[in-house]
């Protein structure tokens, strides 16, 4: 196999001014290079001048690291960093509606309860999870509903951060 062929995630963490538009030019340099954007979160940090942006994104060698190097271009741009698997922390939060009927309702229920999900909603024909956690687990979840009707589905993306202090950024 030729080097760079091999397709693979990679999961970015930016550290961005907390400006109008940012989230907006970020997605464009994807658009426009052509670029996959497979999730992206977004969220102020403790301090309200900034954004913790995740993006897990896709391609080969080759196209991740110009895809590194043209996001740490933009101005907005304060910090970026590889969160590597077994250095970092990811999680994800996934809302699931699920119809039921009173006969299924429990089973529903137990299955949440072996992932240690939380059921947010209850309708006479429908019950509403909660669950967080890698997408791993998110997807076996998933996967142990087959059988059931998902009527809706709402996954937010990977979050993440690196583990211990020892890559912290601080930013003036």
């Amino acid at each position: 196999m030729q080097k760079g062929c091999h397709m693979q995630k990679k999961v970015l963490q930016l550290l961005v001014d907390n400006t109008s538009g940012v989230l907006s030019r970020i997605a464009g340099l994807f658009s426009r290079r052509g670029y996959n954007i497979d999730s992206i979160t977004a969220g102020v940090t403790a301090d309200p001048r900034f954004t913790r942006i995740t993006i897990v994104t896709s391609g080969d060698d080759e196209i991740l690291d110009q895809i590194e190097k043209q996001v740490a271009k933009l101005i907005d741009v304060r910090d970026l960093k590889e969160l590597r698997p077994g250095e970092s922390v990811y999680r994800e939060l996934a809302m699931i509606k699920v119809r039921v009927s009173m006969a299924q309702r429990q089973d529903v229920i137990a299955v949440a309860n072996l992932f240690r999900a939380n059921v947010i909603d209850v309708t006479p024909e429908s019950l509403m999870i909660e669950l967080t956690g890698d997408q791993d687990k998110i997807e076996a979840f998933i996967r142990m509903l087959d059988g059931y009707e998902i009527l809706e589905l709402a996954r937010t993306g990977i979050a993440g951060l690196g583990r211990g202090i020892e890559n912290v950024t601080y930013l003036e």
